[in-house]
């Protein structure tokens, strides 16, 4: 295996360090008090899933599946979700945004969208903001297989 180059390795060290940050400070834009981030996440996974089942949400994000009920729980009781019998197994039930959830997964979208755009109009340069979008070209590279 050829050996890595000092450049790669610091590039792949610094995007990820920078993905992070940026990642978090986007999910702080529209952080809402009433929920836990477990519980953000989760109404995130279940707009982007659209039905699904508990246990298929629960292996999504990585968590036990009874710590995705709880979660899941606290959102119904928020009325952000709703629970309905899966028509191909009556057994299970599926889980979808209610309107009050759908607002909110659009709502939040658009605020983080909105901050991170008005950021780079403020923090950057025209020039700068076309760096960037030649570096994500770049990186465009980096999710396909």
């Amino acid at each position: 295996m050829p050996e890595i180059s000092e450049s790669a390795a610091r590039a792949a060290r610094d995007l990820r360090v920078v993905f992070s940050r940026l990642r978090r400070r986007i999910r702080e834009v529209a952080q809402d008090a009433d929920l836990t981030p477990s519980q953000e996440s989760a109404l995130s996974l279940v707009g982007k899933h659209g039905a699904a089942t508990a246990s298929a949400l629960a292996a999504a994000e990585g968590v036990r599946p009874q710590s995705m009920a709880t979660t899941l729980a606290a959102l119904e009781q928020h009325g952000l979700i709703r629970r309905a019998p899966d028509p191909d197994d009556g057994r299970r039930q599926l889980v979808t945004l209610s309107d009050a959830g759908r607002a909110r997964v659009e709502g939040n979208k658009q605020l983080r969208e909105e901050w991170l755009a008005r950021a780079f109009e403020d923090r950057f340069t025209p020039e700068e903001r076309q760096t960037v979008l030649t570096a994500l070209d770049l990186l465009e590279r980096l999710s396909r297989p």
